[in-house]
Parts: C-alpha cells; structure tokens; sequence
C-alpha cells in the first residue's frame, strides 16, 4: 500500500509541476527602432522577456490585445507568458513601424 500512495504522489506531483518545468524564457531585445529576433517561435507556456536597449521608449504589444509590455524605458524589461498556440504579431505603441511576430506551438 506505501508504495501506491508514493506512486499516486509522484504521478500528482509531476502533473503539477510539469508545465513550469519545460516552459522555457526566450529574449527579445529592443535595439536600434527594430525587435531582435523579429520572428520567434516558442511552445505553450514559455515565457518571452522584452528588454529595451534603446534610449527611446517602446512596447511589445499584440495586434489582438493578448498582450503588452507596456511602455519601457531603456533598460527595463516586460514579461509574457503564451498560454494558448496560435501566430501573434506584434508591434511598439510607440513606433507602430516597429514589427515583429510570434509563433506559439
């Protein structure tokens, strides 16, 4: 009976703990008016960082609304987390000439 209880206890446990131990971060820098990389391609529940380089404020804002870093200064950052697959183009509030996109497998 003991080592059922720790099997059902380890199989919960790693149901639980699953999602946060594969998600990965992946890095957007925001340099010289443009998103590096612009094309990124990430899985479910990773999370994307943006990190304002310049001396000019920007965002990472989607064109659906799904997310927004709000307005960064340079050396702040903003996170996202992707919750659900699909192709996400984004832009900066800012500096609508500013594109990029986002894939999420």
């Amino acid at each position: 009976m003991k080592l059922f209880s720790k099997t059902i206890l380890t199989t919960l446990l790693l149901g639980v703990f699953s999602g946060s131990v594969f998600a990965a971060e992946h890095k957007v820098a925001i340099q010289g008016m443009a998103f590096s990389p612009a094309e990124l391609t990430v899985a479910v529940g990773d999370t994307v960082v943006f990190t304002n380089q310049d001396g000019a404020p920007h965002s990472g804002t989607a064109n659906d609304t799904s997310f927004d870093t709000g307005i960064l200064s340079k050396g702040e950052s903003g996170n996202i987390t992707l919750t659900k697959a699909g192709t996400l183009n984004y832009f900066c509030v800012v500096h609508p000439m500013m594109k990029g996109k986002i894939i999420v497998k």
